[in-house]
């Protein structure tokens, strides 16, 4: 029984943090700086030395590292013994296995956070005077260079600038602009710069593959959010999630550790904003509230995500680049439905919003505020306002005439005498108490749009009207997507248009958006219906939309929540526990199957 807990004791001992145990230890195995490993490892190469190196750059991104790997490679002996300075150290060398172990006697690190004072750093500078004992080159690694005090710095800049041949400087700090200028001229200066999530989230996989653990991309890439650019925080973060979720990672363990905002509760919230869905936006909201759901994590994944549409409203290609992330369709879809200027000021809203979080007395209350504040400055009425506006400047002569616009203007007596009515006879006298704001009404017309009529419900928002070109449309469309046929912004025409004729040669489609209305787009969905039997030629107007296969796949949908939310609500056991306990459901819970 002893020696079992010996043994346990000697594994758990034993035991190395995945950041330590994965740290880089030649330039190969160096992750997102190959910047700063092509400029070092050509120096080795060509014997180009220079006396002192600044690496510069946020926590977690290599300095140390490459600053070890820099002293083994102006120290590595080969495995052989008969190795030179090399920018491939074998790591299998004494001097490569004791700088590695950290007791290399030629190569010493100082902590400047703690050890800032003056008797420090000359304390370090009279070991300049030996040569190496073991080594070629003596390295001086000074960490966190920015905190030495103004004496310190002073008493190394005459050594810094004018080193024994055998002795390098090598500095290292995440704060350069606190680093004198005396001193940054005397170095060779590297900026290591904070990696992309993507590039944590590919190293992720390969720790985790050779560890053995399992884990889906979608919790992987929020860990390679999390971590902020830093590899060694990713590296921390996944060791927790392993803890957390006993042995393995999922997405929901990992959104529950990192207290994160599930992304569908954004994309809910994005959709609903577009289509100025105030109800909704304040019920998500609450269901947020009630989870226990972060708000400046909220706003964070909303800005992340309406990042990504603008880009892909700019650039249609950029699209493609999405297809490693869950909800790259979603995010295609609302980058259609939603129109850059709002996207930007959505965004712009969201970044200052979080600074707002924490003066409100009720951070959810803020964040409804912050969400609601896009609905007062959305436009009530888009395309109708602006001709409205045109026509009254120039009016069509071959339109409609309308009922008669009540404009309210500040009258003066001979505007009061001018006011006719809609039939053209005078407007009789006013009383002299109302003179001061008299109403002229004049006839307005609006030019008829030919390409079809607003169609609105009673919540203001476009609904479905269908059509028997609908039906096909929307059929054909389904086929295509099926078949893999159509991607990206092509699937996105596709599904947003409606087909509103067909010729023999030749196809009308009309989209709402004039982002959707790309030539490249155009052609590829061409392509693709030739390719289906369709010898067709595509023509695509900007118009109003009342039949797609988008709004169609919206009215399915619906027509599921509303079937699966009667079965739970008629459900007797549920009715009970409503009843008799006060039960409620989830706003959003329910999901059909």
């Amino acid at each position: 029984m002893q020696n079992r807990g010996r043994a346990l004791e000697s594994v758990l001992m034993s035991y190395l943090v995945l950041a330590r145990k994965y740290r880089p230890r030649n330039f190969s195995e160096m992750v997102g700086q190959d910047h700063v490993v092509q400029a070092l490892s050509n120096a080795l190469g060509t014997q180009r030395l220079h006396h002192a190196y600044l690496f510069t750059g946020t926590r977690g991104v290599g300095k140390t590292t490459v600053s070890r790997i820099l002293a083994k490679s102006l120290n590595c002996q080969g495995a052989d013994g008969q190795g030179s300075i090399t920018a491939a150290p074998c790591g299998v060398c004494q001097a490569c296995r004791d700088i590695d172990a950290g007791r290399f006697v030629d190569y010493t690190e100082l902590d400047a956070a703690s050890n800032r004072g003056v008797d420090e750093v000359q304390a370090l500078l009279e070991q300049a005077v030996y040569k190496p004992v073991q080594g070629r080159f003596k390295v001086f690694m000074i960490d966190e260079v920015h905190m030495l005090t103004g004496h310190a710095f002073n008493a190394m800049l005459k050594t810094l600038e004018e080193p024994p041949d055998y002795l390098k400087f090598v500095l290292a700090t995440t704060d350069p602009q606190k680093v004198p200028v005396t001193v940054l001229s005397r170095c060779l200066q590297f900026n290591l710069r904070p990696m992309a999530p993507e590039t944590i989230r590919e190293h992720l996989q390969k720790v985790l593959q050779a560890e053995n653990v399992p884990a889906d991309v979608q919790s992987l890439t929020l860990l390679a959010r999390a971590a902020r650019g830093s590899m060694r925080d990713a590296l921390s973060l996944t060791d927790q999630a392993i803890a957390f979720g006993a042995g393995r990672i999922e997405e929901t363990l990992v959104r529950q550790m990192l207290g994160s905002v599930d992304r569908s509760y954004v994309l809910h919230l994005i959709e609903a904003l577009a289509l100025g869905d105030g109800k909704t936006v304040v019920e998500t909201s609450e269901a947020l509230r009630l989870n226990g759901l972060s708000a400046a994590s909220t706003l964070e994944e909303m800005s992340a995500v309406l990042q990504r549409m603008a880009v892909i409203q700019t650039v249609a290609d950029a699209a493609q680049s999405d297809e490693m992330d869950p909800q790259a369709a979603d995010t295609l879809r609302l980058a259609a439905l939603m129109p850059a200027d709002e996207t930007q000021l959505l965004y712009s809203i969201c970044l200052h919003g979080r600074a707002d979080l924490g003066l409100a007395p009720d951070e959810y209350a803020a964040l409804t505020m912050v969400l609601l504040r896009l609905l007062a400055f959305k436009p009530a009425v888009r395309p109708a306002a602006q001709a409205e506006k045109k026509t009254l400047k120039s009016p069509a002569p071959e339109a409609p005439m309308l009922p008669v616009q009540q404009l309210a203007v500040r009258s003066t007596p001979l505007a009061a005498d001018a006011a006719v009515t809609r039939s053209g006879e005078p407007a009789p006298r006013v009383a002299s108490a109302q003179a001061a704001s008299k109403v002229l009404a004049f006839p307005v017309r609006v030019q008829a749009d030919s390409r079809g009529e607003a169609v609105a419900g009673e919540s203001g928002h476009a609904v479905l009207r269908p059509t028997e070109d609908g039906d096909f449309w929307h059929k054909l469309v389904s086929q295509l997507i099926a078949d893999d046929a159509i991607t990206a912004m092509v699937r996105e025409l596709a599904l947003q248009s409606q087909l509103v004729a067909q010729d023999t040669d030749q196809w009308l489609l009309r989209v709402e958006r004039e982002s959707l209305n790309q030539a490249g787009s155009r052609d590829r969905l061409a392509t693709a219906l030739q390719a289906a039997g369709h010898e067709v030629r595509l023509v695509v107007e900007v118009g109003r939309v009342t039949d797609s296969p988008a709004r169609r796949n919206v009215a399915l949908a619906a027509e599921r929540q509303m079937a699966a939310e009667k079965i739970i609500f008629d459900d007797p056991f549920v009715q009970t526990m409503m009843r008799d306990f006060g039960a409620k459901i989830v706003p959003g819970s329910i999901k059909p199957g």
